[in-house]
């Protein structure tokens, strides 16, 4: 056996991956190279994490520079790059504070711990939080029992109680059970549904479920890992709704591939935790934070927003344009660059196919063709994804429509 053929056979990793059969090894801004020397474009950004795309120079030197220095400590100390990144995401977001974890799961455990906290503190001794159909929020048990995916649900129960669960995107779903049900104490839902196909909570009813949470003094919990950062074109998914929440988790984006959690919080949730509340070992560490700190500058500098926004309207134009009238084509939908492309059926082949076309993506909710690219995509490298994945999505529509 080779070392090539090793690598990829993965004989003592468990097999928690259905994984292509390549290895990646490098990369360059949008492209990346596996074991053969073979290059691909990056549609998926590591799920919507490399931002900055791969090997930045100037993110490369930053962490080069951090490793030098001081990798790791404790939080037992202050760490001042906390400090720094905390007060960064402060400003851009309009909130209070933050703590830091190390991956998106972590930081919705800690928003559902906040809204638990938040319902003891009332006096509330059951609390529940409403949650979504076909949400995600992560693997954990808990962040498992508020997703709305039974398939990865399916032999992990008992699930977490005190979670009710409501249709997306329907107001008078939320204020039912919000009215019926004392026991409620934060609304916790993603500002656009990632692995749930690419779904948009409407800006409208973003801002009146901000209104419904101020009546009744409710958590507004709004999972930006996979749509905030700036992939949308604004720094934050609900931005675009004119509404601040009172719980944000954020990561993916914000460390550009070094694991990094947030859970940014406004007044109403910035001080129910407490000193032995919450914490975190890896959280919040020298290099993760400069990572953050790094990330968020050179997004600044690059009009990284402003390109998020525009090469993701020519983008998504494009798709439209070339699969107008193709039959099984349901729908092309999402917000900068974070596009969906639902068709008719399971379209799970359509990953193979478009990595030996060049082109890196996923497949989400068995039937959406998932599109995060780095925010450093450029018009050219769209107009190329538009012309590698198109004839993947005919050729496949046409086949199964024949079979």
């Amino acid at each position: 056996m080779t070392a090539e053929s090793a690598t990829i056979a993965e004989p003592h990793v468990m097999t928690t991956y259905g994984r292509l059969p390549i290895a990646l090894v490098r990369g360059r801004g949008s492209r990346v190279w596996d074991s053969t020397g073979r290059e691909y474009l990056d549609g998926l950004g590591g799920i919507a994490v490399n931002t900055l795309g791969h090997a930045h120079p100037k993110f490369v030197a930053a962490l080069q520079e951090q490793v030098a220095t001081l990798i790791h400590c404790s939080n037992y100390y202050h760490i001042p790059g906390q400090e720094q990144l905390a007060a960064r995401l402060v400003e851009l977001s309009g909130l209070t504070n933050a703590f830091f974890c190390s991956t998106g799961l972590e930081a919705n455990e800690a928003a559902l711990k906040l809204a638990r906290k938040f319902g003891h503190d009332k006096g509330i001794e059951r609390p529940e939080v409403i949650v979504f159909e076909k949400a995600f929020h992560g693997r954990s048990i808990a962040t498992l029992s508020a997703t709305g995916n039974p398939k990865v649900q399916a032999g992990f129960g008992p699930l977490v109680e005190g979670f009710v669960r409501v249709p997306f995107n329907d107001i008078e779903a939320i204020r039912a059970a919000v009215e019926s049900n004392p026991n409620i104490t934060a609304i916790f839902l993603e500002t656009i549904q990632g692995e749930g196909g690419i779904h948009a909570a409407r800006w409208d009813y973003l801002r009146a479920v901000r209104e419904l949470c101020d009546q009744h003094d409710l958590l507004l919990m709004l999972d930006e890992v996979q749509c905030g950062i700036g992939r949308t074109g604004k720094w934050f998914a609900h931005q675009w709704a004119d509404i601040k929440p009172d719980v944000m988790p954020l990561a993916k984006g914000l460390g550009s591939g070094v694991p990094i959690g947030a859970v940014v919080c406004g007044p109403r949730a910035a001080h129910i935790f407490k000193p032995g509340n919450h914490g975190t070992t890896f959280g919040g560490n020298p290099l993760s934070m400069r990572a953050g700190i790094e990330t968020l500058r050179i997004m600044e500098e690059e009009g990284l927003l402003e390109n998020a926004a525009a090469v993701g309207a020519h983008l998504k134009a494009a798709l439209e344009r070339e699969l107008a009238g193709v039959a099984g084509v349901a729908e092309i939908r999402g917000a900068g660059l974070m596009l969906g492309i639902e068709l008719d059926r399971p379209c799970g082949v359509v990953l193979t196919r478009a990595l030996e076309a060049g082109l890196l993506l996923s497949v989400t909710a068995d039937s959406v063709v998932r599109l995060v690219p780095p925010l450093t995509l450029s018009v050219a490298e769209a107009d190329e994804i538009v012309a590698l994945l198109v004839p993947v999505i005919k050729t496949f529509l046409a086949e199964s429509a024949a079979a």
